[in-house]
């Protein structure tokens, strides 16, 4: 496996996971670049105009931020225990989206897609199922939905 210290720092740095600004996926795949990475992978979770059937005008997001940063970190560096990645950045965001805006985004690198690939799907469901950040669901009939629904493998025993 390759050492922690051969990582970019951004897996390491626990500030820089929850953001009230926009995320922006070009400069978080930039961040990426590792000259051991034959595989980058990005998920990025888009605000979507309809769930379950119902219009949404927008989403807000709020968090334990201090918390929610710690765990996702504490997510990062299991996966980099568990995959010989390069690379692993997530962010998500709080605040007022838009239906278009990304909420979260994953990031991660490794020699070859297979990791890659299986890790950020094990980041991002990690994130969704554990970290202590809410959603709102506004909807186009005036009324709002708190919650959501966490279709991932960590519910559905997975990992």
């Amino acid at each position: 496996m390759i050492p922690l210290q051969s990582y970019h720092p951004v897996a390491e740095d626990s500030s820089n996971h929850i953001s009230a600004a926009p995320l922006d996926p070009v400069a978080l795949i930039s961040l990426a670049h590792h000259p051991k990475a034959g595989a980058i992978v990005l998920f990025s979770g888009e605000v979507r105009d309809s769930n379950l059937g119902k219009q949404v005008t927008h989403l807000e997001y709020e968090a334990h931020v201090s918390m929610a940063s710690k765990m996702i970190a504490a997510i990062l560096k299991e996966a980099t225990s568990r995959w010989y990645l390069n690379i692993a950045i997530a962010q998500h965001r709080t605040g007022k989206l838009e239906v278009g805006e990304s909420a979260v985004i994953v990031v991660t690198g490794s020699a070859h897609r297979k990791e890659a690939y299986a890790a950020n799907r094990f980041i991002i469901d990690k994130i969704k199922h554990e970290v202590p950040i809410w959603k709102c669901e506004y909807l186009a009939d005036g009324t709002k939905e708190w919650g959501g629904n966490c279709n991932c493998g960590v519910v559905n025993g997975e990992w």
